[in-house]
């Protein structure tokens, strides 16, 4: 039983006695830090930019107190939603529906979520029953409104999550337009898990004097993850997936392509070598991506393989080991891929799979994380070419995890010593004596 003093956990931040018992009865007795910071400012009705990506508890960090508003100033028979959050992928949408439900319900509140690839019809019917809360991807949002199925002269506050990635998928003039239907004199919040120049603009469009908070920035978050580069031809990567999977050690992987082709063909070639996969992407109907994600929740698959767009806002937990079957051409989007493991206390490992074609991109990530990658290379399908082939810019070569230097010659790896690569004390939680935090929330 937590001995904590009432100053130090979720009471300490003035929520209203039904949030904060709902929140016990999840056994979340502290805070995150991006709770602590944001939640305080929200209750006053700031407006608030925060940097932070999942996994930091930041869906609570703006759910909680936009419960608390609507709950202090309930207005039953209200049929348009007094508070809406966009967020990109159905995915994000159906979590922090749940997120809603599990925090406000012991509050009267009503919610919705809305988002393509579903008929519109329940969603229809939800909306003319009355909603207080409304989670949304853009696409489907301006459809309903359009429809007249949709008003928004009520929203008090508005949410834009995943602003980084709403911008990469081209949601920009759709988020305009719903932000310009909503009254002037709402309050707003914009998470992001970064902030380029485009997000510093779209901020001092939408934000008035916004307060700002940062956890977690994206060279620490990556901090506690075993990360592993294998240099490998184009051609072998199949087969080097193939055999990295033979390890036990890897309960539960997340497999990275680039496109969703490129997806599916992993996924059939696993299938091959008798390795349970499936797949996410957006090709996929919403009910074949919920039924892939159940089945990797449960174990029933063991390897899970997504594009960068449809793991948005992925949270699995025990992900042992996340694998970059081809590195991403953002430094950031390796930040948020690696980040699906090493959650909530655990530890992971992520292994990247390097072509010729991908030096540069490793280059960048590394510049970003701030540190080199160590180089795996007593495997079957090592390429000397590639690991020696230098840097632009750099005449020197980098030393694998065994000291070699990569501008000298070398037999390719054996592998010999392959688990001690491959096989992570990941996966396990580490226990701490504190009391849980929100972190998943």
């Amino acid at each position: 039983m937590s001995m904590e003093s009432p100053t130090t956990g979720f009471d300490a931040l003035n929520l209203s006695e039904p949030i904060c018992r709902a929140v016990r009865g999840e056994k979340y007795d502290n805070p995150t830090p991006i709770q602590q910071q944001a939640i305080p400012h929200l209750l006053e009705g700031k407006d608030l930019l925060g940097c932070a990506q999942t996994g930091t508890g930041k869906t609570a960090a703006f759910a909680l107190p936009i419960l608390h508003r609507l709950s202090e100033n309930h207005q039953p028979g209200s049929k348009g939603p007094r508070a809406i959050i966009l967020t990109p992928t159905r995915e994000l949408a159906s979590q922090i529906s749940d997120s809603f439900r599990i925090y406000g319900k012991h509050l009267k509140l009503k919610q919705a979520v809305v988002y393509g690839g579903v008929s519109p019809k329940p969603q229809i019917s939800a909306l003319r029953r009355g909603v207080d809360i409304l989670i949304a991807t853009p696409g489907r949002m301006i459809d309903l409104y359009q429809q007249r199925c949709l008003r928004l002269d009520q929203i008090e506050v508005f949410v834009l999550d995943e602003a980084d990635r709403m911008l990469d998928m081209g949601f920009l003039p759709d988020i305009k337009k719903i932000y310009a239907m909503t009254p002037d004199n709402r309050q707003s919040m914009l998470f992001s898990a970064t902030l380029p120049d485009d997000i510093l603009r779209l901020t001092k469009q939408f934000l008035k004097d916004p307060v700002q908070v940062s956890v977690n920035p994206p060279a620490s978050t990556v901090d506690r993850i075993d990360q592993r580069v294998l240099f490998v031809d184009r051609e072998n990567k199949g087969a080097l997936l193939n055999s990295v999977l033979q390890e036990d050690s890897i309960h539960r992987a997340l497999v990275f392509s680039r496109t969703k082709h490129g997806a599916n063909r992993i996924v059939k070639n696993l299938g091959k070598a008798q390795i349970k996969a499936d797949s996410i992407h957006g090709n996929k109907s919403q009910a074949a991506r919920m039924d892939a994600l159940r089945k990797f929740r449960a174990g029933k698959v063991r390897v899970l393989v997504a594009t960068d767009i449809a793991s948005r806002g992925l949270d699995v937990e025990g992900i042992t080991h996340v694998i970059n079957y081809e590195l991403p051409n953002e430094a950031e989007s390796y930040v948020h891929r690696v980040g699906r493991t090493a959650r909530a206390g655990a530890t992971g490992v992520a292994l990247s799979f390097c072509d010729a074609g991908e030096k540069g991109y490793l280059h960048n990530i590394e510049r970003t994380i701030n540190r080199l990658v160590t180089v795996i290379d007593d495997h079957p399908y090592h390429s000397e070419a590639i690991a020696s082939k230098p840097k632009r810019g750099s005449s020197s070569g980098r030393k694998s995890s065994s000291g070699r230097n990569y501008n000298s010659a070398a037999k390719p790896g054996k592998n010999q010593n392959r688990k001690r690569y491959f096989s992570a004390k990941p996966g396990k939680k580490t226990r701490s004596r504190s009391p849980r935090s929100a972190v998943s929330a």
